[in-house]
């Protein structure tokens, strides 16, 4: 068996089940049959005839390098492509109410979205950011169909708040590739999704949302305004709540700070910061679940990050060394590699190149789509390659080899 061709069936094996294409939907796409497909996944035909390989590569919605070339294949696997983002948006496109089948289709039951939901999330959180964008699109169809069919009352909320919290996900993955106009069609869902339920719970998730959303898009001040409206409506609920809602209320202070610190209003960006802490401090325990990390880690995380958005590396520098390291260790891969993104950032701006090389290097380790794969990552990268010089720059350029880019 030849082994080129053996290795190039396994690609098209392992795009095709990416893609979510069935082996005789599949065949019928490149007009073949799937005993041809077969011996093409087995490695017992080659396809490195141009034309075939083109047509293989055009359905699968890769380049024919990704299917040739092993280094190639390699870093297209570990990261959310082109196709993903518009299966994303194209989700975001479809209105599943509006089908004259939707009586007759067998839905998907809350608890099997609940049960998705975990498992997105917790798949977020760990930075696997291809197994979000794989299993997103369907989820926002049967999410949207079960708000459609659920009944009145508790049946209804529980719908509408598992809707919000899968338009979030989609607006945050959108905005980690900078498709912050998709993003923001995503977060206003979620919020279109809040509102009938005057549920708290909803409405802050949702305005959490939009509040990134806006943030992305220039307009910063109306996040703000968002954001302490919402908290202010909150407050009278706080004294009654169990504990569920005060995670959620210091959500709100920490998107702030990042809105305001991104018009470099310093004053703003600093309360916030000091109400967030003030919660911490009546939440006592951290709180963590898959839709909200909240508690001593996270707010200091967000004050670094404010603090290089406001181009000050110094001070940011300055308030990390007062962590206490053993507290970041219990933010998640997602949150943990953005901190360590931003430490990169403000060690760059201040000149220690040695200290921005590391903290990348580690941000790779911990979740290497966070760095490979993402464009915040890469123009760091691109930074670093032009400042650094001997074992440094070699250890830039094998991350950024890894990443895709060229020196």
């Amino acid at each position: 068996m030849d082994d080129q061709a053996q290795a190039i069936g396994s690609r098209v094996r392992y795009w095709r089940q990416r893609r979510g294409l069935d082996r005789q939907r599949f065949a019928d796409m490149v007009g073949r049959s799937m005993s041809w497909l077969d011996k093409v996944e087995k490695g017992e035909r080659s396809i490195l005839r141009l034309p075939m390989l083109e047509r293989v590569a055009d359905a699968l919605g890769v380049t024919p390098e990704i299917l040739t070339d092993g280094p190639a294949a390699h870093r297209a696997a570990d990261c959310v492509d082109a196709v993903e983002v518009q299966a994303i948006r194209s989700a975001l496109g479809r209105y599943p109410a509006l089908s004259a089948n939707l009586s007759s289709a067998t839905p998907t039951t809350h608890a099997q979205i609940v049960r998705q939901l975990n498992y997105l999330g917790q798949a977020w959180l760990s930075s696997n950011l291809t197994a979000v964008a794989q299993h997103l699109p369907k989820l926002i169809d049967d999410a949207q169909i079960a708000v459609e069919i659920a009944s009145t009352g508790p049946e209804q909320l529980a719908a509408r708040r598992s809707l919000v919290m899968t338009y979030r996900l989609a607006s945050s993955m959108l905005l980690k590739f900078d498709a912050n106009h998709i993003a923001w069609l995503a977060a206003d869902r979620a919020m279109q999704a809040a509102l009938p339920t005057d549920d708290t719970v909803a409405l802050a998730r949702a305005t959490r949302s939009v509040a990134r959303a806006m943030t992305s898009a220039g307009q910063e001040s109306d996040a703000i305004a968002a954001l302490a409206n919402m908290a202010g409506r909150m407050r009278p609920d706080l004294q009654q709540s169990d504990g569920e809602l005060l995670p959620l209320f210091g959500m709100l202070f920490l998107a702030a700070s990042i809105a305001a610190a991104r018009i470099d209003d310093h004053a703003v960006a600093l309360m916030m910061h000091d109400e967030a802490d003030a919660v911490v401090a009546r939440l006592g325990d951290e709180h963590r679940t898959h839709d909200t990390v909240f508690g001593p880690a996270n707010v200091a995380a967000h004050r670094v990050a404010a603090l290089t958005r406001l181009r000050e590396g110094g001070r940011a520098l300055e308030y990390v060394a007062n962590i206490d390291p053993t507290i970041m260790v219990s933010l998640p891969a997602e949150r943990r590699a953005n901190y360590l993104l931003d430490l990169t950032t403000s060690y760059t701006y201040t000149g220690r190149y040695e200290e921005a090389v590391r903290s990348l290097n580690e941000a790779e380790r911990l979740a290497p789509q966070e760095v490979r794969c993402r464009p915040l990552a890469h123009a760091l990268l691109r930074a670093l390659l032009t400042s650094t010089n001997g074992s440094l720059s070699r250890t830039v350029h094998n991350m950024a080899t890894r990443a895709g880019l060229t020196a």
